[in-house]
């Protein structure tokens, strides 16, 4: 039996990196999967999107472990696509017990030079789509009155400030605001709300030219090489950066009964990054 057998879960930004990661952990466990990405380049970001294909790799390898998985192209700004993926999911799989709400971008702007557009994208990817993914669940999910867990993916950015990110702190930290809100508004329905906080992660999100450059301006072309020892020294224990799988052990966590006693809490998984 599993940690999370007979559960269903939505998760966006399921099409590769840490959403792909959460997925499989999941449904190695047990769970049935509701997988949602936009599966597009988004402007103002310095490195690809996902596509199609990864959300069918995504599709491939849950179903070769022998759940079932609802896969779905949509964009966590829209909340009427976002409530029709879930409306989808739940005829094809029966409800929604778990919410992860992962998906989100990341880029590096100098707040005197960050211009309106790429301030509004991120907020609206970063904040506004995890308040429209639990939104389009939420309902369905206390009709059901079987309780649950929802888990938002904020960021060491959303405990600390960071330059150059101002309007991805300001989300991140945005997040941690829904998730002491809604851990209050349905609690008394069983239904928990935790945030967890990563370091650095090794996903495309960090591991891109634009990041390189920021954390070592002192070469002229910097690779993940040259971020081993910078990244190292910002943590107590000895890695650069972690795994999206170390990310997905946290994301079990909270959603198995394991943590059925948890909620309105912030979960750093940051090599002691915070502590520094």
């Amino acid at each position: 039996m599993g940690r999370v057998a007979g559960k269903v879960a939505l998760i966006t930004g399921a099409a590769r990196g840490q959403g792909r990661s959460h997925a499989l952990r999941l449904a190695a466990e047990g769970a049935d999967i509701i997988a949602v990405d936009v599966c597009t380049d988004i402007e103002s970001v310095p490195y690809e999107g996902a596509t199609p294909e990864d959300l069918a790799q995504t599709v491939k390898e849950v179903e070769a472990l022998d759940r079932r998985i609802t896969a779905v192209q949509a964009d966590v700004r829209d909340l009427g696509a976002m409530t029709a993926a879930v409306e989808r999911g739940i005829a094809d799989l029966g409800g929604v017990d778990i919410v992860i709400a992962n998906a989100g971008i990341m880029s590096s702007v100098p707040t005197h030079e960050l211009s309106q557009e790429v301030w509004q994208i991120t907020i609206d990817i970063n904040l506004t789509g995890v308040f429209n993914t639990v939104r389009a669940a939420i309902n369905p999910m206390l009709a059901r009155g079987t309780g649950g867990s929802i888990i938002l993916i904020s960021s060491t950015a959303g405990i600390k400030g960071f330059p150059t990110l101002a309007h991805y702190t300001a989300a991140k930290h945005g997040v941690v605001g829904l998730m002491k809100t809604w851990a209050y508004e349905w609690g008394g329905a069983g239904i928990r709300c935790n945030t967890i906080h990563p370091t650095a992660v090794d996903t495309r999100l960090f591991k891109n030219d634009a990041i390189y450059q920021l954390f070592r301006p002192d070469l002229e072309n910097p690779t993940a090489d040259d971020m081993v020892e910078a990244f190292g020294a910002l943590h107590l224990l000895p890695q650069a950066w972690v795994q999206p799988s170390d990310i997905s052990d946290a994301v079990l966590f909270l959603a198995s009964d394991e943590s059925k006693c948890i909620t309105g809490q912030q979960l750093k998984v940051d090599l002691g990054f915070c502590e520094k």
